[in-house]
């Protein structure tokens, strides 16, 4: 078993060297450094990056609360190891695992770093699960995307299947519980409704322009002001279509790309 990396703080060195001596009779841990104030305390933290601090509570430039502070939350397991047993209940508030009082027992120390060894592994599994969580949900989304944007249409017409790409579909236009594909040349009448095939197609490739009609972005060839401030989408099967009202902030920046 790995022995756990210890840093040691407190503002008077006698009682550091006492505690690196106790810490080096552990089987479990081992002292990887040590700190007399809250800012070296903190930096120690920040370089070292152990596993357990033992962390005394009165010091120059603060107190062992403000280290934990400055943490935020992360860094070590954090075992407080004071002279004064007034701060326990403080000690606890802000997640300290243990809270070991002076003069330091032996076997006091040992329970305080085997607990600081059951709340790491504990933090590290639920980081685990979270980054596990995190990646499973990324696949998802990336299979769902897969999933849902389509390259071709099938539809049915006259007794057979035609299968028609997305690059041949100028638009899309609502007709009840179906759509009407336009293609430059054909139209055929599809069993889906616009709300269901939108949610199937690609947005970098279609743009809704109005509640019944969905196009292909570069068949827009352009665009004309119609009354009351309305836009009108040209095609490039000559169609016109009426841009809504919802869907006009969508659809005039692209007179500032071409």
């Amino acid at each position: 078993m790995k022995p756990m990396s210890v840093l040691i703080v407190d503002d008077e060195p006698l009682a550091r060297r006492r505690l690196a001596r106790l810490v080096a009779a552990l089987p479990d841990a081992e002292a990887i450094g040590e700190a007399g104030n809250v800012q070296d305390a903190c930096r120690a933290v920040e370089v070292l990056s152990p596993d357990i601090i033992l962390l005394d509570i009165q010091m120059p430039g603060g107190s062992g609360f403000d280290i934990i502070e400055r943490m935020g939350g992360k860094g070590p397991a954090v075992v407080f190891v004071t002279a004064f047993d007034h701060f326990a209940l403080r000690a606890f508030d802000v997640a300290a695992v243990d809270y070991v009082t002076k003069p330091i027992d032996p076997g006091r120390l040992q329970t305080a770093i085997s607990r600081a060894r059951a709340r790491r592994a504990v933090k590290a599994d639920e980081e685990r699960i979270a980054e596990l969580n995190e990646t499973v949900l990324a696949l998802r989304q990336a299979l769902r995307k897969q999933e849902v944007q389509v390259a071709d249409i099938w539809v049915k017409a006259r007794g057979e299947f035609i299968r028609i790409g997305l690059d041949r579909v100028v638009r899309f236009q609502a007709e009840r519980d179906y759509v009407r594909i336009h293609t430059e040349s054909k139209s055929y009448l599809h069993h889906e409704s616009l709300a269901s095939l939108e949610g199937r197609l690609d947005p970098t490739e279609f743009l809704r322009l109005h509640r019944s009609s969905i196009v292909r972005r570069d068949c827009i060839v352009g665009l004309r002001q119609a009354p009351f401030a309305a836009l009108i989408a040209l095609l490039s099967d000559g169609s016109e279509i009426r841009v809504g009202r919802t869907f006009a902030k969508h659809v005039r920046p692209l007179s500032t790309e071409r």
